[in-house]
């Protein structure tokens, strides 16, 4: 130890003593190998305290005094006098201590590990798993009324929902002949068509009106289904809307009319992302509707929408007509149009 070497040589007259009761006797005091070494005057031994083990009694102090620890029994008292031997024995201590395990540390460090472990993990995993245990608990009854709330507030852009009577009945057989769940028109939405919690899918009347067969509005409600299918439409709100409402709805029932505005207006002003085709055209076939008439109501070109062209799985297949004209026209007149 280079400290060690450094001190080898240096000597210091103390008084020592070996137990409460034995007399205070002058010594000669050293530091020997990883040793304080004690003799008498005439250079015979009286005891070595461990460096490691030599405890003061009274840190900071002068008369410096000095014990092995544990045993504040044995005493050797060093006086200002010899304050480079003091300061010697002090400058060893404080090396030794630096190089001693702290298990008190290492406890501190472990403690910050778990308590850093477990954070992370509440903050990655607890979101996911309340949505989940949120998705499961929820009735259909309150996804119908927070489906409900949404449109609504729809229904503040694109006007009130298109409600003449035989256009409905027309939609009504429309949405059994499709299994699409409820169905709804509205006269002046930013999107053709967008899906609710509670299954609702809202069209805009564009989708009907523009178009000469009934097979283009079909198509914008499988589309819908199929995106509906692939993400929970109240999951989707959920993350959109965040933890605190995930916990509100968990807890009251309730989502905040202010989280249902803001996410009713991303709704309307976001860009959809297009259902996979293979599963698209998957509900056109089980529908028997052709696919290709929704395609070109998408591209009037085909060139972005070529697989629902080339794939139709109704190409050369006689289908029978998703409504009758007369249903057809009816629809058509649904927002007295």
């Amino acid at each position: 130890m280079t400290a060690l070497t450094k001190y080898a040589r240096l000597e210091a007259t103390g008084l020592w003593r070996a137990s409460p009761d034995a007399q205070r006797r002058e010594v000669i005091v050293s530091i020997g190998d990883a040793t304080l070494v004690i003799t008498d005057l005439k250079d015979q031994p009286l005891t070595h305290w461990s460096l490691a083990a030599v405890a003061r009694a009274n840190p900071g102090e002068r008369p410096a005094i000095y014990h092995p620890d544990g045993d504040t029994e044995e005493m050797l008292e060093l006086s200002d006098s010899y304050a480079e031997m003091i300061d010697a024995i002090e400058t060893l201590r404080r090396a030794i201590d630096r190089k001693r395990p702290k298990p008190g540390r290492l406890r501190w460090v472990g403690v910050l590990a778990s308590v850093t472990l477990v954070t992370a993990a509440a903050i990655l995993w607890l979101p996911g798993a309340m949505q989940d245990h949120t998705l499961r608990v929820v009735p259909n009854v309150k996804r119908a009324a927070i489906g409900d709330a949404l449109l609504k507030r729809i229904e503040r852009v694109s006007g009130p929902v298109c409600s003449d009577a035989r256009g409905i009945a027309a939609l009504n057989r429309l949405g059994a002949r499709l299994a699409s769940g409820p169905l709804t028109v509205v006269p002046a939405m930013t999107r053709s068509s967008l899906h609710l919690p509670g299954g609702i899918i809202v069209l805009n009347r564009s989708v009907i009106e523009d178009y000469e067969e009934p097979d283009v509005v079909g198509g914008y409600i499988l589309a819908e289904m199929v995106a509906r299918d692939a993400v929970d439409p109240l999951r989707a709100l959920l993350e959109a809307t965040g933890l605190r409402e995930n916990f509100r709805l968990l807890t009251t029932g309730e989502v905040a009319p202010s989280a249902l505005d803001a996410y009713a207006e991303w709704l309307l002003t976001r860009i959809p992302r297009p259902p996979a085709t293979h599963a698209l055209l998957a509900r056109f076939e089980a529908t028997e509707l052709h696919s290709t008439a929704y395609a070109y109501a998408l591209d009037i070109t085909g060139e972005t929408v070529l697989p629902l062209i080339e794939g139709d799985p109704m190409t050369g297949v006689d289908t029978s007509p998703l409504l009758t004209d007369a249903d057809w026209l009816q629809l058509q007149s649904i927002c007295g149009g």
